[in-house]
C-alpha cells in the first residue's frame, strides 16, 4: 500500500531513496520507480529545486538524472503556462475540444463500473489514498474525453478534488493535453496498452481495437451515462489568529508549506484557507487532513479560515509576507520568490521550446 507520511525527516528519506536509473527505464510501469515526491512538491513543503540539488549532489552523470529532470521540469513548465495565461488554462487554451457531447462525467468512472479492470481499482484508490499513478491519470482522462467525449474541465476538477498531490496548472494542463486542446492531437490508449503497463490481461473490452477502430468508435454503451458530481470543501471553522504585534505575518496556504521557509526570524505563521479558492478548486476532506499534518512541520502554525482581506482588516499595520503563486495575486505585502529549478520565465506554447531553455543551464 502507497502512504505519504508528513513528517519532514521521512519526507527528506524519499528525496534520498529516487533511484534515477531506475526510473528512467520503469517509470510508467504501474510497479515503476517513480518517487512518490509529487504530493509534497505540489503542497510546497520541497520544491522541484530541491529535488534537482540532490540529484546534483549525488554525482549522476547526466544521461542518468535527465528524465527524471524533466519530468520535474513538466512541473514547472505547467506553473509557468498558469503564472503567465492566469484564468485562460481553466478553458480550451489552444483550440476548442473536439467532438464533446456532454460536459460531464461518465458514471461509469465516479462508480468505478468502466469495464476496464485496471482502471476501475486505480479510481478506488484514488478515492482512498488521494494518488494515482500518472500514466493512469492519462488513460483516466483518454477514456472520459476522448472515448466517453466528455470536456474536459468538470472530470479535471473531479480528479484533482482526490489528489493529494493536485496541482491545478499541472491537472487542467494535462486534461487539455489529452484532450486536444493544448496538443497537435488528442491521445489514446488501447487495452493493450493498459495490459503491457498495469500487469493486465483483459480482452473483449471497448478498449480492445487496433488504433485507427479506437480513435473513430461512437461512445461505448458503458460511457453513454454521464454525472455532474457535488465537490465540496467544508473548511474548518477557526477564530481569530493570535498575533505578536512586533512580528510579521508569514501567510502559508494550500500550494506553500515549507518548513524551511524563513525559518530564521519571528513571525507570525498563519495558514490561510480561503472559501473562494475552494470553492472553484475543492479538495476532499483527506486532503484537508493532509495539510494540517503537513503544517505541523512549521513552528507555532496557526490555520485560520476567512479571506486575505478579512486578515488584513483585522491586522491592517502588519507586515505580511507571502511567497508567489498564482491564486496569491490578490495578496499584498512583501512576495518572496518561490523556488524554480532554472532561471527561465515566460510563456512557451510547447514544453520542448521551454526545455531546450533549461538544458542550457544544465
Amino acid at each position: 500500500m502507497i502512504s505519504f507520511p508528513t513528517q519532514f525527516d521521512e519526507i527528506y528519506k524519499r528525496i534520498k531513496s529516487i533511484k534515477p536509473e531506475k526510473y528512467r527505464h520503469t517509470r510508467n510501469y504501474v510497479n515503476g520507480a517513480v518517487s512518490y515526491l509529487s504530493p509534497y512538491i505540489s503542497r510546497g513543503v520541497i520544491s522541484t529545486k530541491t529535488v534537482y540539488n540532490h540529484l546534483l549532489k549525488e554525482n549522476y552523470p547526466f544521461e542518468t538524472i535527465e528524465k527524471y529532470v524533466q519530468e520535474l521540469a513538466w512541473r514547472d513548465y505547467w506553473q509557468q503556462v498558469w503564472v503567465h495565461k492566469k484564468n485562460e488554462i481553466n478553458v480550451d487554451l489552444k483550440s476548442r475540444q473536439q467532438k464533446v457531447i456532454n460536459y460531464e462525467i461518465p458514471s461509469a468512472i465516479l462508480k468505478k463500473s468502466t469495464s476496464i479492470t485496471a482502471i476501475d481499482e486505480a479510481i478506488q484508490a484514488l478515492e482512498n489514498i488521494g494518488y494515482m499513478h500518472n500514466h493512469m491519470r492519462m488513460y483516466v482522462a483518454a477514456v472520459t474525453c476522448n472515448i466517453g467525449k466528455s470536456h474536459w474541465w468538470n472530470p479535471a476538477r473531479w480528479m484533482y478534488y482526490h489528489l493529494l498531490d493536485g496541482d491545478w496548472a499541472s491537472n487542467a494542463l494535462s486534461w487539455q493535453w489529452v484532450a486536444g486542446t493544448i496538443a497537435s492531437k488528442k491521445y489514446y490508449a488501447n487495452q493493450a496498452n493498459i495490459n503491457k503497463f498495469f500487469n493486465s490481461e483483459q480482452q473483449n473490452t471497448f478498449l480492445d481495437h487496433d488504433y485507427d477502430v479506437l480513435i473513430n468508435q461512437p461512445c461505448p454503451s458503458e460511457l453513454i451515462d454521464t454525472t455532474l458530481p457535488s465537490l465540496k470543501t467544508v473548511l474548518p471553522v477557526t477564530t481569530a489568529p493570535d498575533i505578536i504585534p512586533d512580528h510579521p505575518i508569514l501567510i502559508y496556504n494550500y500550494y506553500n508549506l515549507d518548513p524551511n521557509w524563513r525559518v530564521e526570524g519571528n513571525y507570525n505563521r498563519i495558514l490561510l484557507l480561503e472559501h473562494e479558492i475552494f470553492e472553484l478548486y475543492p479538495v476532499a476532506p483527506k486532503n484537508l487532513e493532509f495539510i494540517q499534518l503537513l503544517g505541523t512541520n512549521i513552528n507555532n502554525l496557526q490555520v485560520y479560515t476567512s479571506s486575505f482581506e478579512s486578515l488584513i482588516k483585522i491586522h491592517p499595520n502588519h507586515k505580511i509576507i507571502y511567497k508567489e503563486h498564482p491564486l496569491n495575486t490578490h495578496y499584498k505585502g512583501t512576495e518572496d520568490a518561490r523556488d524554480w529549478m532554472f532561471e527561465v520565465d515566460g510563456y512557451f506554447p510547447s514544453f520542448f521550446a521551454f526545455w531546450k531553455k533549461c538544458k542550457k543551464q544544465l
